[in-house]
């Protein structure tokens, strides 16, 4: 199967507008009218919403007669105009009105739709025609047939199972020296368990739609899966569907096989581990967050032992550069590691023996050549590396990280992993991916949709499955889809200890959805369930598009929607002000404050004539202010303007700037594994003229705005190395050779190692090619940057007032005391700490390349030093910052952030 595409995280900028403008065309709370013929049984544009209601496109002919046609072996068809085929037929009667109010609120994209009532007597056969195929027909009082349609079923499935079904406990249970087996598949005609070669017949519980088998104790550990026969709308066919189990807990070499495991086996513990000690906990506000991924870390990493490179084991070796690096970024602050995706991904051979490598010479070819990208992209859907944002089997670990991905090691080592982080000081977070999966219908790779189809995905007005994500989009809208999202992330904590969750595109998911995790997280306990689930951080993107935009179908888990909630979404706002325009920007070079925008200008004509650059950066200044506050909606400062505005009143393309309630709303970051890395955007936008240094610098400066914002912050392993992808923009299946970490700082930074690849690059190449034959950064500037960040990392962990609790806190001791018409383009001063206003600390973000004065007259008389971690720290350069007492002025040097606490008078 091809490789899935992810989609790039930053929906902003083109992207949100094309959104809009494509959402602008559809009236509010409807759904786009349905691309059919209207006799077309490759689509489904009638719904069955529960048990009494059919929803219909209005067709605007009140004398037609609306018929459900049900038909179990699946062969309705239409020929010349008529349906064929036999099947049970129950007359509908069309319900004045439309759908009820809260027929409206549960399935707010149908209001416009016509509402048919099932008769009461043909309600008594609903379950029985849910297993076969189901045919909605219209027709004029002469018999002409004027629609034939498929039916979409989710609704009515929930309707007459979730109550039950959602209890149910699915997938493997032990109890009493047996073993149950558990699916739901409410539309199967027969499901069979297929274990170790025997078939064993399953029993179906006509009220949850759950079938089940239970066998004695030696079923434990072995190889099986379902034979589901079910009507698959895709195939237009009953067929038998040979698959593993939604709820796998373990899983055969290449997930051709679920085992029935028991995750509470001793044998399946590693050393240490009943007995794990985490560090201490950290509240989201604080946390301080390094996202890695897990072959990244060690793949060419010399010092790691061979046979752990790249996978879970790597973490245990505890004398590897990797390892020790992230030792120090624990002693100075940093409190997580975000794992990407580490569950079972579709795309990547789990077999050592399987995975191809590129067939050349990587290193022979220049640094601005076509061939290294050539030669990885030959071998990219059988090479060992992808992002992983392709789930598979969701409560499984990845086999490809394992030493040996057949049987249970794959358990055993995510343990190993997960206690050997938290031995060295971090807690570990989990990036999960329920939005999507990577296939659907009939394909190889299809799981959910193979058990009931049409129902753990969310489809489109015509009944194609929605990919507004990328891939084929699920629906935790649905209750048992909803289910599966917490009935996993519970396991992941309790089996695995994990210690955060991070949701990629959480705006896809209902907010309701989201709250349910929350809710059955805190449920778990130190004294039940080994865990204290209140302890668990989650945080998501909450960007808002595609078919649920706006909350088109329910209220989305969207940044403004999460505030308040104490689940964080990622804040876009000032990462784009830190770096400069978007990540879709024809011309790559459009500055921001940290890349010279004005102070340090480039040679793009798209920054705009001087006066527009100024103009730009201020604004670009407010919105770095607003993030420094944590985003909150409700916090007023002077913008550049020297207007006293809210947060949610600064504009950011046409969105507010400030949407959270309290500081752990937002999440900070000045860069992630989408979109180029921090150290390549500065590469496009900083001027050639830029040295070593200065592009080190401005690294760092970069990553302040996060570290030192309120509320927690992110930060793509490698960053503070000044890690570099060889200006790819999205490396998700770019291979070792662009997304390796290079830990020993002699191996380079990884910018230079031949042109991006094409796929997503080649329109940027002419601008990429010049750079990677000229910029350059060596062990001097890697090392100096990477300190530097740790001493910010040190001060953040250190200073109270970096870390406060509420939105009346930040007001009261958070200020911007230069704002106005008058501040200086390029510099950001904020005051933080104390009760009014903040004299605690002062934050000069100087992001010019000259030194920079900053009078704060209200401060004249009190006494402020360098703060005494940057004054014994790393960085030579702000060890020459001062402070006049007598004055109140603060100077620092060029592309520097300097950090000053208040001395003894």
């Amino acid at each position: 199967m091809a490789q899935h595409r992810h989609r790039t995280a930053a929906v902003t900028g083109t992207v949100l507008a094309l959104a809009a403008a494509l959402l602008a065309a559809i009236p509010a709370g409807a759904a786009p009218p349905p691309d059919t013929a209207p006799l077309d049984l490759t689509k489904s544009t009638a719904q069955w919403i529960d048990h009494s209601t059919v929803a219909v496109p209005e067709d605007g002919d009140p004398a037609a007669t609306a018929t459900l046609v049900a038909d179990p072996e699946g062969e309705l068809a239409v020929r010349d105009g008529e349906l064929t085929g036999t099947g049970r037929k129950s007359v509908l009667r069309k319900i004045p009105g439309g759908l009820s109010a809260a027929q409206r609120a549960r399935f707010p994209h149908l209001s416009a739709y016509a509402a048919y009532e099932v008769a009461p007597k043909d309600r008594a056969h609903t379950a029985e025609d849910l297993t076969g195929q189901v045919v909605l027909t219209r027709q004029q009082p002469d018999g002409t047939l004027t629609t034939a349609t498929g039916v979409q079923t989710h609704g009515v499935l929930d309707d007459l199972y979730a109550s039950r079904a959602t209890r149910a406990t699915l997938g493997p249970v032990f109890r009493e020296g047996g073993v149950t087996l558990s699916v739901w598949a409410p539309t199967a005609r027969s499901v069979a368990l297929e274990l170790d070669g025997d078939r064993v017949p399953m029993r179906r519980d006509d009220a949850s739609g759950v079938w089940s088998a239970t066998g004695p104790e030696r079923w434990t550990g072995k190889p099986y899966r379902y034979a589901v026969k079910v009507f698959s709308p895709s195939a237009r066919a009953v067929v038998t569907n040979k698959v593993t189990d939604p709820y796998s807990l373990a899983l055969t070499a290449d997930s051709t096989r679920s085992l029935a495991v028991d995750l509470d086996a001793k044998t399946l513990a590693p050393k240490g581990w009943r007995n794990l000690k985490k560090p201490k906990a950290v509240p989201l506000r604080n946390a301080q967050i390094q996202e890695l991924h897990i072959r990244d870390f060690s793949a060419t990493d010399r010092t790691a032992k061979a046979r752990h490179r790249g996978t879970y084991l790597a973490f245990t070796d505890a004398r590897s550069k990797g390892t020790r690096h992230l030792r120090k970024l624990a002693a100075a602050g940093t409190s997580y590691v975000h794992l990407l995706p580490a569950f079972d991904i579709a795309t990547v051979p789990e077999r050592k023996a399987d995975q191809k490598t590129p067939g050349c010479d990587l290193t022979a070819y220049p640094a601005d050549s076509e061939k290294q990208q050539e030669c990885v992209a030959a071998v990219a859907a059988d090479d060992a590396y992808n992002w992983g944002y392709d789930p598979f089997h969701y409560t499984v670990p990845e086999g490809s990280y394992a030493t040996d991905p057949e049987g249970t090691r794959r358990t055993r080592e995510f343990r190993a992993m997960v206690k050997a982080l938290n031995d060295d000081g971090l807690r570990v977070v989990m990036d999960v991916v329920y939005n999507h999966t990577a296939a659907s219908g009939q394909d190889p790779k299809s799981v959910l949709d193979k058990i009931v189809p049409g129902y753990y995905h969310r489809l489109l007005a015509d009944g194609a499955v929605a990919t507004s994500t990328c891939c084929a989009n699920t629906a935790p809208e649905n209750a048992m889809m909803g289910k599966l999202v917490v009935d996993s992330l519970v396991t992941w904590a309790r089996q695995y200890k994990v210690d955060g969750f991070r949701f990629d595109l959480m705006g896809h998911h209902p907010k309701a959805n989201i709250l349910a995790v929350r809710k059955a997280l805190d449920a778990l306990t130190p004294a039940k369930d080994g865990v204290d689930g209140k302890r668990i951080i989650l945080y998501g993107e909450g960007w808002n598009f595609g078919e649920i935009a706006d909350d088109a179908r329910f209220v989305q888990a969207t940044q403004k929607n999460m505030a308040g909630t104490g689940i964080a979404t990622f804040s876009d706002r000032a990462r784009d002000a830190v770096r400069g325009g978007g990540p879709f920007d024809d011309d790559p070079g459009v500055q921001g404050f940290a890349s010279g925008l004005y102070t340090d200008p480039n040679s793009s004509k798209a920054n705009g004539t001087p006066a527009e650059q100024k103009a730009r950066l201020l604004h670009y200044q407010d919105l770095i202010k607003v993030g420094l506050t944590g985003n909150l909606a409700d916090y007023t400062f002077t913008d550049s303007a020297g207007r006293r505005v809210k947060g949610s009143e600064v504009d950011y393309n046409g969105a507010p700037a400030g949407y959270a309630a309290a500081p752990g709303d937002a999440l900070a970051y000045a860069d992630a594994h989408d979109n180029e890395t921090l150290f390549d955007a500065l590469a496009f936008k900083l001027p050639t003229t830029a040295t070593p240094a200065d592009r080190a610098r401005m690294q760092v400066l970069a990553m302040a705005t996060a570290t030192l914002s309120q509320g927690p912050a992110l930060s793509q392993a490698g960053t503070d190395r000044l890690r570099s992808k060889s200006l790819d923009r999205n490396s998700y299946d770019s291979g070792d050779w662009f997304n390796a970490l290079h830990w020993d700082c002699r191996d380079g930074n990884g910018f230079g190692r031949g042109l991006p690849p094409a796929a997503d690059n080649k329109p940027k190449w002419p601008y990429a090619k010049p750079l990677l034959t000229s910029v350059r950064v060596g062990c001097a500037e890697i090392e100096a940057a990477s300190a530097a960040y740790r001493d910010l990392l040190r001060i953040r962990a250190s200073e109270p007032a970096f870390g406060r609790r509420t939105a009346a806190d930040v007001q009261r001791t958070v200020s911007f005391p230069l704002s106005g018409p008058e501040e200086t383009p390029g510099v950001i001063t904020l005051r933080a700490g104390g009760s009014d206003g903040g004299d605690g600390i002062v934050v000069i973000f100087n992001a010019t390349p000259q030194t920079r004065q900053q009078r704060i007259g209200a401060l004249a008389g009190t006494a402020y030093t360098l703060h005494p971690i940057q004054a014994k720290g790393a960085d030579s350069t702000v060890k020459s910052a001062s402070y006049e007492k007598g004055s109140g002025i603060f100077t620092v040097p060029g592309r520097t952030v300097a950090v000053y606490s208040r001395s003894a008078p």
